[in-house]
This record gives structure tokens, C-alpha cells and sequence, in this order.
């Protein structure tokens, strides 16, 4: 486990084995009461607060070669989510690259917009200098 703990670590990740009665003592009145159920056996718990999708891409990528270490469940924003899930949850790019593919996403129309009013000007200075130089000729 201390491999996994040193893997978290430098993206600000947390990993902690946990003592199941306490914590379901801590989730009780908490977004994490939904998840009492996957308490039981030995239980870690990974937290990570600015980027779930990384975490649980590193969960994964750990316990695929540690078979020691089994994934339940997690709970993302407040949602139980099983195993298949969480598998579903890793495929998706990083917070920063869904707020960047956001951004592109909403200056998309304005500089499509912004190209089709200078490629009209754009023609129309050519239709002129064409004019003029057939005048000139």
C-alpha cells in the first residue's frame, strides 16, 4: 500500500486504511452515508478533492498490478458508484482537458462567426481590385 500512497501523493492524493465501525460513525449525516455497505472486510479509502477522474485513473492503474489490492466502490460527488462504474469514470479525460474541450466548445461559433464576416470583406476587397483592374485595362 505504500506504493499506491507514493503514487497519490504528488497530485495531492490520499490513500488511508480504515477501521470500519469508525468509519461508519463518520459518514453518518454525510453525502458518504450511501456508501455504508461497501464498509465491511478490509477497507481503504482513497480522497481526492480537485479531480476525482484522477484519482481513480491511479486507484485502477495501482490495482491492476497489485491484484492484492480490490476496488468495491466509490463515491463520486456524492453518488455511489460500483466498480464497473468507477471502470466507466477512468476512461474520461482530466478536469483540465474537459474544461479546455468546454472552452473550444463555446469560442467555436463566435470564431466561425468572426471568419465568415472577414471572408465575406475579405471577397468583397478582391471583387474590387479585380473590378479595377479590368477598368484599368
Amino acid at each position: 500500500m505504500s506504493g499506491l500512497r507514493e503514487s497519490l501523493r504528488p497530485d495531492g492524493l490520499d490513500y488511508q486504511v480504515v477501521k470500519n465501525t469508525l468509519a461508519r460513525i463518520a459518514s453518518d449525516g454525510t453525502s458518504l452515508e450511501s456508501a455504508k455497505e461497501m464498509l465491511s472486510g478490509p477497507t481503504g479509502i482513497a480522497l481526492g478533492y480537485d479531480d476525482p477522474v484522477l484519482l481513480i485513473k491511479r486507484v485502477l492503474q495501482y490495482s491492476k498490478s497489485n491484484k492484492k489490492l480490490e476496488v468495491k466502490g466509490g463515491v463520486v460527488d456524492g453518488s455511489v458508484c460500483s466498480a464497473d462504474e468507477l471502470q466507466k469514470i477512468s476512461v474520461l479525460p482530466s478536469r483540465e482537458v474537459q474544461l479546455a474541450m468546454l472552452a473550444g466548445a463555446m469560442s467555436a461559433p463566435a470564431s466561425k462567426l468572426a471568419a465568415a464576416l472577414s471572408a465575406t470583406i475579405t471577397q468583397f476587397g478582391y471583387a474590387m481590385t479585380a473590378l479595377r483592374d479590368t477598368k484599368t485595362e
